[in-house]
């Protein structure tokens, strides 16, 4: 299968009415990101042990790791999870900045350094999400 497909699959298989939101906040993605890279990461780390939920990722950056190694990854995550949906905004050297910026607007959301949580779209302000999502696709490596 290739990515589209996977995604496809993935959002699929997600109970309603997560399955609508998550289709919504991808729809919006690829509408406003023509072009950008589509990623499907299932989860599971080389050995096949899940390591992480499932994400559909977009954009991509660098990351560097401390011993000096490095591996493009996607600027914007997406996922299920028990609870909602996650956003991930990887990228931001200054991990106060999503919080500091969006998590007094967001509305019912949990804003860490590189992470937005909420339970449903209709509970938090989707324009301020789309803003957050808009600075971490945007920003430089380093911003």
């Amino acid at each position: 299968m290739d990515t589209p497909q996977r995604v496809e699959a993935y959002l699929a298989g997600q109970p309603e009415p997560k399955q609508t939101d998550l289709r919504q906040l991808h729809e919006r993605m690829l509408a406003d990101f023509p072009g950008c890279r589509l990623w499907f990461d299932d989860g599971t780390n080389e050995h096949g042990k899940v390591v992480s939920n499932p994400n559909i990722g977009y954009g991509t950056h660098t990351i560097t790791y401390a011993n000096g190694s490095s591996r493009e990854f996607y600027r914007i995550g997406l996922s299920a999870n028990t609870t909602g949906i996650s956003v991930y905004v990887l990228g931001l050297d200054d991990k106060t900045y999503l919080a500091r910026t969006y998590g007094a607007s967001i509305g019912a959301a949990s804003v860490t350094g590189y992470c937005i949580k909420f339970t449903r779209l209709s509970v938090i302000d989707a324009e301020t999400l789309h803003a957050a999502i808009r600075h971490g696709m945007t920003v430089d490596q380093h911003g």
